[in-house]
């Protein structure tokens, strides 16, 4: 079967952090496809900070355009009601063997999410550290989630083809760029030049998103 990653988020909006994390893993694992799927009602995100979710799944889709395994997903549209990511997990299930991309602040905050044991067991969980943030994973706080999941320890990609349901480790390449900066600077209307593709640059001017900031 394929292996897919799966990247979800808000992508409020859409950097060149999001897509090099994407390509290191899709490298790293040897990945068929990743598929971006925007939220369409992220529960844990406050409304009033997101751009209307048809922008930010348009944004999504003019940054991935150009790499030949990437796919933006519209599993998150299709639906009503909040996007929970263990449905959006079991209606991807037939692309085939699925990996949920996750940063290592979000596999903390795991447990508090809508049946998080089946959310690993439904999808390989790689864990990202985010740039400039310390990640351990023999911390107590790591074990515990990994013990309420139901999973052993992290391997890292060389091991991860030998040991297919443990949850994979992955220090990608990163880029110290804030989607909040990045909506401060849009908001004051600042350059945005070598932070996001140029095509959500000017989709963003154009749409004049974010300006009821600040």
């Amino acid at each position: 079967m394929p292996r897919v990653g799966v990247f979800g988020g808000t992508f409020n909006p859409i950097h060149f952090g999001h897509l090099l994390i994407a390509d290191e893993i899709c490298e790293f694992l040897e990945l068929d496809r990743v598929l971006f799927v925007p939220a369409s009602v992220p529960p844990h995100k406050p409304a009033g900070e997101l751009a209307p979710a048809a922008d930010r799944f348009a944004m999504t889709e003019l940054a991935v355009r150009e790499h030949p395994r990437f796919e933006v997903s519209d599993v998150e549209f299709r639906r009503r009601g909040p996007s929970y990511t263990v449905d959006t997990l079991q209606a991807l299930g037939t692309r085939g063997d699925l990996c949920l991309v996750i940063g290592s602040e979000t596999f903390l905050d795991l447990l508090t999410w809508k049946d998080p044991r089946a959310v690993a067991a439904l999808a390989r969980l790689v864990v990202v550290p985010r740039s400039g943030k310390a990640f351990d994973p023999d911390a107590p706080a790591s074990q515990k989630v990994l013990r309420e999941l139901g999973l052993e320890g992290f391997v890292r990609p060389e091991a991860a083809p030998g040991c297919p349901e443990a949850p994979v480790l992955v220090e990608a390449a990163s880029l110290p760029i804030s989607a909040s900066d990045l909506r401060r600077r849009a908001c004051e209307g600042r350059s945005l030049a070598f932070r996001m593709p140029a095509s959500v640059a000017a989709y963003i001017r154009d749409h004049r998103l974010y300006r009821q900031e600040g």
